[in-house]
């Protein structure tokens, strides 16, 4: 069994040199540090890719939804966070027109825009038969959707076929803990799952499930579009895809710790001098899984702790060159960002435990063994023990009065035997539970009121149940703070008539017996 490889690479090196075995060089634009707890691999270089971070978070049930969410900004590029919840599909989608947008009927369009989170929540987010199509876009963040059946054939049609498209000067997009499915090739109607072209570059793709599809995706459509690149495909898991794991013409590819089964007739085909850095990956029962194949005009690898399980390999030809029976690197390729490597040996387990949509977002702690990511630089995240704000420690309410005692209440569908008002009565013994894991409760008064605390308390049996939760302003929808367990919360003091404490998850039924709010 291989032990597990700790890889630390400076993310202060700005050039990267890629030195095939003809001799030639690359040179790798400028650098920059990797966000932390956010987009990892390229897509944290060139300023790094935090989507909406910072902007207003919207909820949208349907595609229009989502397009009015967008074309409701001040401006293209005003950030914004849209939690998508539900199907969305051919009938909810519908063009909406604004100077902040610019949409289509029948695909998600994020055309000519930058700074938006497209993220599900709830039950989930499924895009039906309708694919996300980012053109002329930048700093992009997609996470937890599912995106399957989008046809280019047949009916209905999407986005030329294609799960996630992206092209014609796409800068900066981290997708992640996604699920992108079709159900069969090209015969069938569908396309690619992921596909990058016309100048696309500084992309992740991590933790994703791409499955039963004829083309998992491309980087450059054609042998002479070599303007994209700069690619990482960490932890994902590619099952019964025919081919294109990626298709990689030019450019360069960063490709460790996915989990590749049942790839039918070809898996990373690296061509038109593209450079592939492949690491830490576990073929299984696949053909062809590295190489250039349908081309005489040949690309470059480095391989280094790949597994091959049950790996078939065809015989060299004009336009056929694997790279096995017996892998070895013809080429060196640096990358300016610092990533651990799990051994490839636990690469199943933990890409079978985290790959995909609603896996709760686990990944990798790089010890092949699974954690949930946090940011403990961020002074807003509730997990960091040096945030003032910390609602872990529920012992030291802020002081002054309580100013829910006497409130009125409502919320959510709650359980029965419960009310809402028993979260503002000042009883440790009563409590508030939503009809399921998930649900809100809130605080609301007559005349504006200003808060700046709030502390939430779990009934006696119930401590630690609360998971993540939202903070909202009930008057406007503008979520004032996001976190998870239950304690003290400050936020800027906002003057409002209603405060909602909305929670997204949880590890059983939450019993919330007070929902105090402070003026400091």
């Amino acid at each position: 069994m291989r032990r597990p490889v700790a890889l630390r690479l400076s993310a202060a090196l700005s050039t990267m040199a890629l030195a095939a075995a003809a001799g030639a060089v690359l040179t790798m634009p400028s650098a920059s540090a990797a966000v932390a707890g956010g987009a990892t691999g390229f897509a944290s270089q060139n300023g790094g890719t935090t989507g909406g971070a910072g902007g207003q978070t919207v909820r949208a049930t349907t595609g229009t939804q989502i397009h009015q969410a967008l074309c409701g900004r001040a401006s293209s590029s005003t950030p914004i966070t849209i939690e998508v919840e539900g199907t969305i599909n051919h009938a909810n989608t519908a063009k909406v027109s604004g100077d902040s947008c610019n949409t289509a009927d029948g695909v998600i369009e994020l055309k000519q825009i930058s700074n938006v989170t497209l993220v599900g929540v709830g039950s989930g987010a499924v895009f039906d038969q309708l694919g996300i199509h980012i053109r002329q876009s930048s700093n992009i963040i997609i996470q937890n959707v599912t995106v399957r059946n989008v046809k280019k054939s047949g009916s209905p049609t999407s986005n030329g076929g294609d799960a996630i498209g992206m092209e014609s000067d796409v800068r900066n997009v981290w997708v992640d803990h996604a699920t992108l499915e079709a159900s069969g090739g090209e015969d069938e109607g569908f396309d690619g799952l992921f596909d990058m072209k016309d100048n696309t570059q500084y992309v992740t793709l991590s933790y994703s499930t791409l499955r039963n599809s004829g083309r998992g995706g491309l980087i450059g459509s054609s042998e002479t579009q070599l303007d994209n690149g700069y690619v990482t495909f960490h932890h994902n898991l590619y099952e019964n895809v025919d081919s294109r794991t990626p298709l990689l013409r030019g450019g360069v590819a960063h490709i460790y710790n996915n989990y590749y089964v049942k790839l039918n007739k070809s898996g990373i085909n690296s061509r038109a001098g593209a450079h592939a850095k492949v690491d830490n990956n576990y073929f299984k029962d696949s053909k062809d899984v590295l190489g250039t194949f349908y081309t005489d005009t040949t690309g470059y690898w480095q391989v280094s702790g790949n597994t091959f399980d049950n790996v078939t390999w065809s015989t060299p030809g004009p336009e056929n060159h694997p790279a096995g029976p017996d892998p070895q690197s013809n080429t060196t390729v640096s990358i300016p960002y610092a990533y651990t490597l799990d051994a490839s040996s636990c690469v199943p387990s933990i890409v079978t435990s985290t790959a995909g949509a609603n896996k709760g977002l686990k990944v990798s702690d790089g010890d092949c063994s699974t954690t949930t990511p946090t940011d403990p630089t961020d002074p807003t995240d509730p997990t960091d023990p040096t945030d003032p704000t910390d609602p872990t420690d529920p012992t030291t309410p802020p002081a002054g009065t309580n100013l829910s005692l006497g409130a009125g209440a409502d919320g959510s569908s709650k359980a029965s035997g419960t009310s809402y008002g028993n979260v503002r009565d000042g009883d440790l013994n009563t409590y508030w539970s939503p009809a399921g894991s998930t649900g809100s409760v809130s605080v609301k008064w007559d005349s504006a009121t200003t808060v700046s605390a709030v502390t939430i308390r779990e009934a006696a049996g119930a401590q630690g149940v609360t998971g993540s939760w939202r903070l909202l302003n009930a008057d406007t929808g503008a979520v004032l703070k996001t976190g998870s367990g239950a304690g003290t919360i400050t936020i800027p003091a906002t003057s409002l008539r209603k405060i909602t404490f909305e929670i997204t998850s949880a590890s059983g039924t939450p019993r919330i017996a007070e929902f105090e709010t402070y003026a400091g």
